[in-house]
Formats: C-alpha cells, structure tokens, sequence
C-alpha cells in the first residue's frame, strides 16, 4: 500500500513537471527543419486536428489510429472539448532531430530516453501515436479511461499527451502505463 501511495505520488510529480515543460508541444519553431516549414517531415500546425487530411502529419496516422481519433473528436466536441493534434506521424529526419535538440537539452542520451525516442523505435515515424493537444482534450480522454473506448491510450505516464491505438482496450481497458519511455520493452531497438 504504502508503495503504491508513493509511485502514484512520484507519477503525479513527474506528470505535472512534464506538462509545465511542454503541454505536449514538442514541435517548437527550433525544430522545423531549416529552410522549410517542415509540413513535408510531419510538423502540424498550431491547432492542426486529425480532419486535416491534407497535412503529413496527419495523413502518415496509421488507419485504426486516425479513425479513433476522429470518433473521439466527434464526441469531444458534444462535451464543447476540442481535440487539437500537436504531433502525429514524423518522418525519420525530424524525429532524429527531435532526439538530437533532447541529448543537447537534457544533457544525455540516456536522459533524453526519457522524452524522445530513437527513429528505429518512434511509434510517431511509424504513425501509431499523437500527441494531443490542450491539456482540457488529454484530460478528457483520460478521464474514467474514456480513451479506452476508442482504444486510445496513454501510453507513459511522464507524457499525459501522448496517446497510441491499442484495440485490445476497447475490451480489456488500456495497459498501466510505464513510468517513461525508457521502461517500454519497445523503445529498445
């Protein structure tokens, strides 16, 4: 018990640092690919939802991904919650960018781990993730697992905005979440 009350604690710590740092915009101007507006890697624009087909990063969502993601903005918009895409489908050039500019930040690879995957393992270069936008839309599709019955779920509890299509959840509920990147068996390459 007294174990459980403490890692809630430290995930509740870490989850309010990281959305003091980001709010789940990863893609600030600094990471557009210079000379570009960076549409073609997988940028969004501010605002950008997962309607705007004609955008990379929306286009490159894996099928099941997009399709959920649209059910849930439909009925986000019933409860007056906008479902806003900051980050969705990379290519692999701006996601090693994104890794370089976190070792640059965070000191480390090993740090930057916790924050940025590597190209080979991105489930965003590979289309199966998104980052949602305005923490009123994540919190909403936290809230009494509500994600799960679109088969979106968190993913890692350090990143509250960061959601994959898992359709097992439609039955089962989403997985528990692992505490970072870094503890997913799948980010190891």
């Amino acid at each position: 018990m007294a174990f459980t009350l403490i890692a809630v604690a430290v995930i509740g710590v870490v989850a309010c640092q990281a959305v003091e740092r980001t709010s789940g915009d990863h893609l600030t101007p600094t990471t557009r690919p210079s000379g570009s507006d960076g549409l073609d890697q997988g940028v969004l624009p501010s605002r950008a939802t997962v309607f705007d087909a004609d955008l990379p990063g929306i286009d490159g969502l894996a099928p099941d991904l997009r399709s959920a993601l649209e059910l849930a903005t439909r009925d986000a918009r019933a409860d007056d919650i906008e479902i806003f895409v900051n980050s969705g489908w990379r290519s692999s050039a701006l996601q090693r960018r994104l890794l370089d500019e976190a070792v640059s930040e965070y000191g480390s690879r090993e740090e930057a781990a916790r924050w940025v995957a590597s190209p080979e393992t991105s489930a965003h270069v590979s289309g199966e993730a998104v980052d949602i936008g305005g923490m009123d839309a994540y919190l909403w599709l936290s809230e009494r697992d509500r994600g799960a019955a679109y088969g979106l779920c968190q993913i890692y509890a350090n990143e509250p905005w960061h959601f994959e299509y898992r359709p097992d959840a439609l039955s089962e509920g989403c997985p528990e979440q692992y505490l970072d990147p870094t503890h997913d068996p799948n980010m190891r390459p």
